[in-house]
């Protein structure tokens, strides 16, 4: 350890096992000053650069402004944190191993030995996004989903033994094992994290980035971590620290305690639109107050784990005796939880009730005993309904002209309605980690089936646990038996409808979807509702807690006030109303009662191990992996073909524009992850390589394929260009020629002439999931610049870490404002010298030859990212850095 200019390293001895640590309170007692009143997540980031002080990265002056933070004199600086670990997943984490494994290339390619490329901190993926509901509905749906992803996944899987095996400090969650984020909570984070070096452990906090945006679920267990782009990730792996800005806090008191029939969902939802509302993107919140001894461990998970949502870094819930409950009950060691304890009270990272508050950047606040049932969408998280507003909510999405519109379902004596649920499904980590919620769930199926009551015909069930532990207690409870009797059985371990793996609708269903273009709804537990995400037929998507999904399974339509109408009748053909099935919250705490550490513990003895399928995969030999030129799913990428820093900036001249697009582009509208569309460029790929219609997968799983990805990049279903006025799809129109073409046609095309292209968007582009395909799919499409209005932090980093430049609008121009229409050209004059948050000129060459030069931030937003954008991109840097070694 590096650095100690505050005299700050001390030992702290906890159950006769003696630990180094860098001490708060003495570097406050070296010059630092009061430290006491600094947000935990302040703290968190100065003992990071306190252990982490080398005199070059981590500098005293950044010590010395995280210590101000919040005083009159605080500078908004640049400082470099760096992670414990890194989490991913495997739609994200496979094109990272493919990254690292093409690196391992170029640096055998240059002489130097390929082992150098291997992660420098503990790297842990867990395979979770792949598996689909094809199978629902019955016993063996769960087996044939598992085999199904097998099949599909098979060279995936390979690889990534592959990678398990070539790289150190690398972890592989086999599949069927859980969601990333559960296995997280309930498994590898520790709370403190020690670190054995030479003849000393070293104890600091746990903090991690991954490679998904809600990897921010763990700050309710009082670790902080956020979601990265693949790319920033692939870096804090081989040992760079991320760079960022000094953030804003924003408090959030909670006071009270949720009421009688209220759930963790309604709150996290209320919680959402809040937060947005407030606007927190690129800020921290933190948790206080009163109302934090009320919510028991997994409901601070629920809340932390939709950060994303309402768009923060962070949700950070401080570690006190709950968070050591909820180690306990998960099967941590003794030694662990003491750790914890004494280290967090030592270091002031400890919440009690009686302790004074942090000062914030700005406070929010909301009494518990105000929160209401919710839902939200149709389409964006922060859009709160509540319960007995959703007949109005629904209608006001639906054509208005044949609202009652009936159509007939092939092979049935049912009729198919505009707001008809056609997807129920209780899935991803946000609510399946939560065993209030679950157990709710479970004990609405029970009451249901007593009440004689079922599930609607056309209603497509399912339920995919965050983990196996689920399946025990529900079972333990009793509970899983009626859930299955509704059709909620179990169809696997993993991320399913949430991120668009929700699997074909019936044929017949499909059939009167199509035949009336009916406007039909999914209900989920999900955190994400984004446009063609969850399915392509579904136009309206709803984020509910999981006994909301089962009760509307039953009611099989959004068109009703659950709350005053009945949600079907009894064998005796008696009304009932969701109040005679919905369970009290001392019920709810009997079951919940019932989960112990022994299912943690039996669930978790062989996490890494896998069934038999996955250890009789072959597993390819060598340092350097054996590329498959035929493969349609792992291929090397081009991105360190060439290597080479480019000080000042090239400039861009004679741009066109591929895309002109609106407010709120998600990830998902750039780099979809659900179904490939046979008739779409992704498609005719896969057919052209001889795969069959049935094995297309998602574009998600192909992710290790550039070739497949920068043809899927921009082509969701519900994508909007303005250049088309009226489209729908990944389309534009190609100038000067007028031809309308998809979008990576027409990017052939400009590429073929030489043509430079550039995006320009309004409001929070980039919102979502952090892909960096969606970084890199801008790449390969030949994009230089992104203008927009405003990003979602992930994203924006992406484009820095993939060589695309990032400009925003200033003032009030806008692409309305401005009049674009996709006729124009632009020009962005090079440069001797590039800088953070410089103002640049653009000029826009109208159709008609009228010029008009406009100022735009360019949003490379610290020092070491335009370092990294000079070098093409961060990973470029990090191997050129390696190199020079």
């Amino acid at each position: 350890m590096l650095g100690n200019s505050f005299a700050s390293e001390k030992k702290l001895t906890v159950n006769g096992v003696d630990y180094r640590y860098h001490s708060l309170k003495a570097a406050s007692g070296s010059g630092l000053g009061d430290l006491d009143r600094l947000p935990f997540t302040i703290k968190i980031l100065l003992e990071n650069l306190l252990r982490k002080e080398d005199g070059q990265l981590v500098k005293g002056s950044d010590i010395e402004a995280v210590a101000k933070w919040g005083t009159s004199t605080a500078p908004a600086g640049e400082i470099a944190f760096s992670p414990a670990r890194v989490l991913m997943q495997d739609f994200t984490g496979v094109p990272a191993i493919v990254d690292l494994a093409a690196m391992r290339d170029a640096v055998a390619k240059l002489g130097g030995n390929p082992a150098a490329i291997n992660p420098q901190i503990p790297v842990d993926l867990v395979i979770d996004h792949s598996v689909m509901v094809d199978h629902f509905g019955s016993s063996d749906a769960y087996k044939a989903n598992v085999d199904r992803e097998m099949e599909r996944n098979f060279e995936r899987y390979a690889f990534l033994r592959w990678g398990q095996k070539a790289f150190n400090n690398f972890r592989v969650v086999p599949p069927g094992t859980g969601i990333c984020h559960q296995v997280n909570l309930e498994y590898l984070a520790q709370g403190v994290w020690s670190e054995q070096t030479d003849s000393e452990t070293w104890v600091y906090p746990d903090t991690l980035v991954g490679t998904d945006s809600h990897t921010t679920m763990i700050n309710g267990l009082g670790v902080l971590g956020w979601g990265v782009g693949g790319i920033e990730a692939e870096a804090a792996m081989l040992g760079q620290p991320i760079s960022m800005l000094i953030p804003e806090v924003v408090g959030f008191r909670l006071t009270g305690s949720l009421p009688e029939g209220v759930t963790a969902t309604d709150l996290v939802l209320t919680v959402t639109q809040m937060l947005r509302q407030h606007g927190v993107v690129g800020k921290f919140v933190e948790f206080f107050g009163a109302g934090l001894a009320q919510l028991p461990l997994a409901d601070r998970a629920t809340i932390a784990n939709m950060a994303p949502e309402y768009g923060a870094t962070c949700g950070f819930f401080p570690i006190d005796e709950i968070t050591l409950n909820y180690l306990a009950l998960t099967g941590r060691s003794v030694q662990t939880i003491d750790l914890v304890e004494a280290y967090c009270k030592e270091q002031g990272l400890w919440r009690s009730d009686d302790q004074v508050e942090p000062v914030y950047s700005a406070v929010l606040e909301l009494d518990l005993g105000t929160v209401r049932p919710s839902l939200a969408g149709p389409k964006r998280p922060q859009d709160r309904v509540l319960l007995n507003q959703m007949r109005t909510a629904t209608e006001a999405v639906l054509p208005e002209n044949n609202r009652d519109q009936a159509v007939p379902i092939p092979d049935s004596k049912e009729q198919l309605h505009h707001g008809d649920v056609v997807i129920a499904a209780i899935t991803s980590c946000t609510n399946t980690s939560n065993p209030a919620v679950m157990m709710a769930a479970g004990l609405v199926a029970k009451k249901a089936v007593e009440k004689g009551l079922n599930t609607r015909s056309w209603v497509k069930t399912s339920l995919a646990p965050g983990s196996k532990v689920v399946t025990s207690y529900l079972a333990k409870a009793g509970l899983q038996d009626y859930l299955d009797q509704l059709g909620f059985n179990v169809v696997g371990y993993g991320c399913t409808t949430c991120i668009g793996n929700s699997g074909p609708l019936s044929g017949p269903i499909a059939e009167a979807i199509d035949a009336g273009d009916l406007t039909v709804c999914s209900v989920l537990s999900g955190n994400r509702n984004f446009e063609g995400r969850i399915h392509a037929q579904t136009k309206a998507n709803w984020l509910a807690s999981p006994p909301l999904v089962v009760a509307f399974a039953l009611a099989g339509t959004t068109r009703i006030d659950l709350a005053t109408e009945p949600i079907g009748s009894d064998s005796a053909g008696q009304p009932v109303y969701l109040k005679d099935i919905w369970p009290s919250n001392a019920e709810v705490a009997e079951m919940v009662a019932l989960v112990n550490a022994q299912m943690f513990l039996k669930e978790y003895a062989a996490v890494f191990d896998g069934d038999e399928s996955w250890q009789n995969l072959p597993v390819p030999e060598g340092l350097t992996y054996a590329w498959d030129k035929e493969s349609t799913y792992i291929r090397r990428p081009i991105f360190f073909d060439s290597l080479a820093v480019a000080p000042g900036y090239p400039g861009i001249k004679d741009a066109r524009l591929l895309a002109l697009l609106g407010d709120t582009i998600t990830t998902d509208h750039i780099s979809p992850a659900g179904a490939i569309k046979a008739s779409s460029p992704a498609g005719s790929y896969l057919r052209e390589h001889g795969v069959e219609e049935k094995d297309f997968n998602s574009y998600g799983s192909r992710r290790g394929n550039p070739e497949l990805m920068v043809r899927g990049t921009f082509a969701n279903i519900r994508l909007r260009n303005r250049m088309i006025p009226g489209s729908e799809g990944g389309v534009t129109r190609h100038y000067p020629s007028g031809d309308d073409l998809s979008i990576y046609d027409a990017s052939q095309r400009y590429i073929g002439d030489s043509v430079p292209l550039i995006v320009v968007a309004g409001k929070e582009y980039g919102t979502g999931s952090s892909r960096d395909w969606a970084a890199k799919g801008t790449l390969m499409l030949g994009i230089k610049a992104i203008l927009t209005q405003s990003y979602e932090r992930i994203h924006r980093s992406n484009l820095v870490g993939m060589g695309v430049l990032p400009l925003q609008f200033t003032g009030k121009d806008s692409a309305e404002r401005l009049g674009l229409d996709g006729s124009e050209t632009f020009n962005l004059p090079a440069g001797p010298v590039l800088q953070a948050k410089q103002k640049l000129p653009l000029e826009i060459v109208r159709a008609n030859g009228q010029r008009q030069t406009i100022e735009v931030l360019c949003r490379i937003d610290t020092d070491q990212e335009v370092a990294f954008f000079q070098s093409g991109g961060i990973l470029n840097h990090v191997l050129l850095e390696l190199m020079k070694k």
